[in-house]
């Protein structure tokens, strides 16, 4: 990209932050999101000369989230290695039974169990409120496959759902 096209990084945050952080939260929980998306924004900055078609920078930008999650992830396995596995739920989203704040984290667990596709568009759907339009534009997908994976990923939903008791 020349610079004369070359957005800046503060634009590229206000108009991407909502995806990289559904994209966070669809990876690694809404415990570690913000800070998955403050790196994710650094590693754009320092990439950004690399990109060098305009229509490549929302699917590049969402690569670099999931790359970064996926990152986070791995350092994360590294850190709890040592314990024990009701810390880890504790830490991802457990709380106190009847609470709303457990009942979300229930259903952000069904949806990270989804594949990477569903789970995404499902996040930014749901947990961030994105519209259709929004989605397909910040992440480079065509308005056909984000209705495709939407779709599916609702259908693979429900029945976890369901099967916990809720219509």
């Amino acid at each position: 990209m020349t610079d004369a096209i070359r957005p800046s990084v503060e634009s590229l945050y206000h108009s991407h932050a909502r995806v990289v952080h559904g994209i966070a939260v669809a990876h690694v929980g809404p415990a570690d999101a913000d800070d998955v998306m403050q790196e994710t924004f650094v590693l754009i900055q320092r990439g950004l000369d690399g990109v060098r078609e305009p229509e490549a920078l929302p699917g590049w930008i969402c690569q670099v989230a999931r790359n970064c999650a996926k990152d986070w992830l791995r350092r994360r396995a590294r850190r709890n290695r040592h314990r024990d596995a009701g810390a880890i739920v504790e830490e991802l989203g457990g709380s106190a039974a009847g609470d709303d704040g457990e009942l979300a984290a229930r259903v952000l667990a069904h949806v990270r169990s989804l594949p990477e596709a569903y789970r995404e568009t499902l996040v930014l759907r749901l947990v961030e409120g994105l519209s259709g339009p929004e989605i397909a534009a910040r992440t480079g997908l065509t308005h056909g496959s984000l209705r495709v994976n939407l779709c599916r990923g609702m259908a693979m939903l429900r029945p976890l759902l369901e099967k916990e008791g809720w219509p």
